[in-house]
């Protein structure tokens, strides 16, 4: 393997935690947002992402009808810093090490990164927002657990800036992240959301993940967006069938 299909391998890997090399999309068999690699050819590109196009339990969905619940409240513990920031060719991501957790019940769950997608890959009762962050967690079973932040534009968010500030242009290693980028930053003041049984939104699409899709948006800057955008303009997953899965609603 080359250089660069070693680079794209690791970002394979860095965007789907808990794949092995033979999880995503393999050598010679790169997919996309759009064109022969897009989204209707996932389970078609290898043998390991058949589940994005026979799953039957995909994300993204659109949030329309909801069941209110007393959910567990949303137990996050995060550090204040990144460890690293990577453009790994599909998005812009940010990894954590140490003992950032988020608690959900019973079940904890340690948080590997997080990364961006424009526009929102979740609709709520149809509507798109400009972008939406998932913070991805990990438990020792294995499972995930993906906390979704709504990005709406409005007022300037600092962390958001300082990510923008610091992504890498091109597709490349991870490098060191600003000290100074907060994730709890990106989180609103009232953890209320939405939950549902799902997947993964990239190749393998596999369907090992919790999904809690905060109800309050993030505000961020236009500006921001925008500079994200002249990276990657469109890297959404359409939303998928939700085949009657109930979504849960936090009260």
């Amino acid at each position: 393997m080359d250089r660069r299909n070693l680079l794209k391998a690791l970002a394979g890997l860095a965007i789907c935690p808990v794949c092995t090399t033979t999880g995503f999309a393999a050598e010679g068999a790169h997919w996309s947002y759009e064109g022969t690699g897009g989204p209707a050819k996932w389970g078609d590109l290898d043998a390991a992402n058949k589940a994005c196009s026979l799953g039957a339990q995909q994300s993204p969905i659109d949030i329309a009808t909801t069941i209110k619940s007393r959910l567990p409240a949303l137990k996050i513990s995060w550090g204040k810093t990144a460890d690293a920031i990577v453009n790994n060719g599909h998005t812009i991501q940010l990894n954590f090490t140490g003992d950032s957790t988020l608690k959900l019940g019973d079940v904890s769950y340690k948080l590997l990164q997080v990364h961006f997608h424009r526009p929102s890959e979740h609709l709520i009762g149809g509507k798109n927002f400009p972008m939406e962050a998932h913070f991805v967690h990990r438990a020792d079973s294995g499972a995930l657990a993906v906390v979704g932040v709504l990005l709406a534009e409005g007022k300037p968010n600092a962390t958001f800036a300082k990510i923008i500030a610091a992504m890498p242009a091109k597709e490349g290693p991870a490098v060191k992240a600003d000290s100074s980028i907060n994730p709890n930053g990106l989180l609103p003041d009232k953890l209320g959301y939405y939950r549902y049984s799902g997947s993964l939104t990239t190749p393998p699409c596999s369907e090992v993940v919790e999904w809690l899709v905060l109800t309050t948006p993030m505000q961020v800057a236009a500006s921001d967006v925008a500079s994200f955008a002249k990276l990657y303009p469109m890297n959404a997953r359409p939303p998928q069938k939700d085949n009657r899965r109930y979504v849960l609603q936090s009260v």
